[in-house]
């Protein structure tokens, strides 16, 4: 399989440093690499680029490293950045560390093997630097000028901000990295996002005038959305692939609201459906979008593959709940704020519990009804709902008293009038 011409195809290549890699990796099994910047307990579905990248390299008999920034997470890499990063100590990059080890298992295979993925931390090696043994072997293969000729630097020195030392030095250090791993793994490629290519074609040059060997670059395109605004972005910030980070809900949604201007493309990026069933869906998008077919296929796929069986079974039900379709019960009240977020809340103390709560005065709380006497006649009228189950009418509707069997959650109450119009009432 031509792994490169099958990204080519999927438009998920920007910049090659060789035009025959496809053929190269065809001829022989190649080891490669991705960086990722351990600033967050969790990888972000930005990320999501490079590692489907890495799960389809891998299917086709390469061997990839996840290279953990343990060092450069320190310091900070300028590219792609108007201003310079927050740094980090030990306990908190082991922190992040670990969680994206846990992101990244969820899709590559670790299984000892001969293709099997490699997770590694460059503090292990950069750690190991003085600073003159560092200036000696390294930073003497560098010229000042052709640093300050790279894009990621050139649009920090003329920013408002500039650039310290330390983050200019961050291309020794990624440069660094790949001769690491060129000489310990016999590592030949090094993938990354369009900001990388400066930082990846030094790491090219500088293996080159240490060893004599060859190795290559391959960078990756910044995905945006059909209205210019760069994808993994939602109005509550980034969407974390751990569930510790963003709900089952959350992540799902995400690739539900996706356009049908975008979701052909993201079916492609981010999902191992083949040509076939890509063309149906192609199909669904052109005669019927209004049934968002490639939307839900997408969405599920993406869900299944980082959340699991059962995460994706969550953001189902979740979503059949939004909607009426099913019973509030058995979520936890993170997810069940993730699904009612943008409705009134109401908080009441949970002592009242005990005596229960009466309906009438719930629906004032969140705002279903502007009186007592407006929520009565909701009642009466039979249009009230607690955790999507319709309650009865009349006399015995108006008696109703919410207690501790009606929680949907540990502290939430879901409460409804007509189909659409929901408020949640905590007990704190």
């Amino acid at each position: 399989m031509d792994f490169v011409a099958d990204l080519q195809r999927r438009g998920l290549v920007n910049d090659l440093t060789e035009p025959e890699l496809g053929k190269l990796m065809q001829a022989e099994p190649m080891t490669f690499y991705v960086g990722f910047d351990p600033t967050g307990e969790s990888l972000h579905i930005g990320n999501m680029v490079p590692i489907m990248s890495m799960v389809r390299a891998q299917r086709a008999g390469h061997r990839p490293i996840a290279v953990v920034g343990g060092a450069t997470g320190i310091i900070g890499d300028p590219s792609g950045r108007s201003s310079e990063r927050n740094l980090l100590d030990q306990d908190v990059l082991a922190r992040n560390q670990a969680g994206i080890q846990r992101d990244l298992e969820r899709l590559l295979d670790f299984t000892p093997g001969p293709s099997a993925c490699r997770l590694v931390n460059n503090y292990d090696w950069l750690g190991k630097f003085g600073f003159i043994e560092f200036l000696r072997d390294v930073a003497k293969d560098f010229q000042v000028g052709m640093m300050l000729g790279k894009d990621s630097v050139r649009s920090r020195l003329a920013s408002d901000s500039g650039i310290s030392f330390t983050e200019f030095s961050y291309m020794l250090l990624q440069s660094y990295d790949f001769l690491h791993l060129y000489r310990e793994y016999g590592c030949k490629l090094q993938m990354g996002g369009s900001d990388q290519w400066g930082n990846i074609t030094a790491g090219t040059e500088l293996i080159r005038k240490k060893t004599g060997g060859r190795a290559f670059g391959m960078t990756l395109p910044l995905i945006l959305d059909s209205s210019g605004k760069k994808f993994g972005k939602s109005t509550g910030g980034a969407v974390c692939m751990s569930d510790k980070v963003s709900s089952h809900f959350d992540f799902y949604q995400y690739f539900v609201r996706t356009s049908d201007a975008d979701v052909l493309r993201y079916l492609g990026y981010f999902t191992l459906l083949d040509d076939e069933a890509l063309a149906g869906l192609k199909q669904e998008v052109q005669t019927r979008p209004e049934a968002r077919e490639a939307q839900k296929v997408l969405a599920s796929e993406v869900t299944r593959m980082v959340r699991g069986a059962e995460g994706l079974h969550i953001a189902e039900r979740a979503t059949q709940v939004l909607f009426g379709k099913a019973e509030v019960e058995g979520f936890d009240d993170a997810t069940l704020r993730a699904i009612f977020r943008d409705v009134p809340h109401a908080t009441q103390a949970r002592s009242e519990l005990e005596a229960g709560i009466p309906l009438i005065e719930a629906l004032v709380a969140v705002g279903l009804a502007k009186s007592n006497g407006a929520a009565r006649r909701l009642i009466q009228g039979g249009g009230v709902s607690v955790n999507n189950k319709k309650c009865a009418g009349g006399q015995e509707g108006l008696q109703r008293r919410l207690t501790s069997a009606d929680l949907a959650s540990e502290s939430a109450i879901v409460l409804r009038s007509g189909k659409k119009n929901y408020g949640l009432l905590v007990l704190a």
